[in-house]
């Protein structure tokens, strides 16, 4: 009778402490996509500005409405997987802008223009870094759901797997290119 209350007693440990680690393994995936939200609103922010130093130099009335409507596409997206086809057509149109930079030499003197391009790169960089750290958060988190025996706190409170932050094309590895050496 002791035996099975303590079998029981050390079941119901293990399985709050299973709880509880997967609630914060849960969380931790919540704040690394928050962190890659943080640096998506961010470059999203400086984008516009680059849009506008840029249209002084050309008229580029199609490329700026349609990055401007992927922009605020984007705002609204909470999905990893959809983000990342936005974030990659995004990419195409910001490189498109980035290139009149050659066409333009005065360009590429505009203080303006230099100082949103370089911070436009520490995004991109800090970008990178949040991408990376929300992938290991979530294959630390998928992993616990999946091994045995935490598998079955994670079924019987129907904790789901969350989605990895892939890359499904190759423009989107590489990121925004920002060359600020003079030519």
């Amino acid at each position: 009778m002791t035996i099975t209350i303590i079998i029981l007693v050390v079941i119901a440990l293990w399985a709050l402490w299973t709880y509880n680690t997967i609630i914060t393994l849960k969380n931790q995936v919540s704040s690394a996509w928050s962190d890659i939200d943080v640096q998506l609103t961010r470059r999203h922010d400086l984008i516009p500005q680059l849009v506008k130093t840029v249209q002084t130099y050309k008229n580029y009335e199609q490329e700026t409405l349609e990055l401007t409507t992927l922009l605020r596409r984007a705002e609204d997206n909470n999905s990893p997987s959809s983000q990342e086809s936005l974030e990659a057509k995004i990419n195409q149109k910001l490189d498109k802008l980035i290139l009149l930079q050659e066409a333009y030499p005065e360009l590429k003197a505009n203080n303006s223009f230099l100082e949103l391009m370089k911070a436009l790169a520490d995004t991109e960089d800090k970008l990178q870094y949040a991408r990376r750290y929300y992938n290991g958060s979530v294959k630390v988190y998928n992993t616990k759901l999946q091994q045995v025996p935490d598998n079955l706190i994670a079924s019987l409170f129907r904790f789901k797997e969350a989605e990895f932050f892939t890359l499904k094309s190759p423009e989107m590895a590489k990121a925004v290119t920002v060359d600020l050496k003079d030519s």
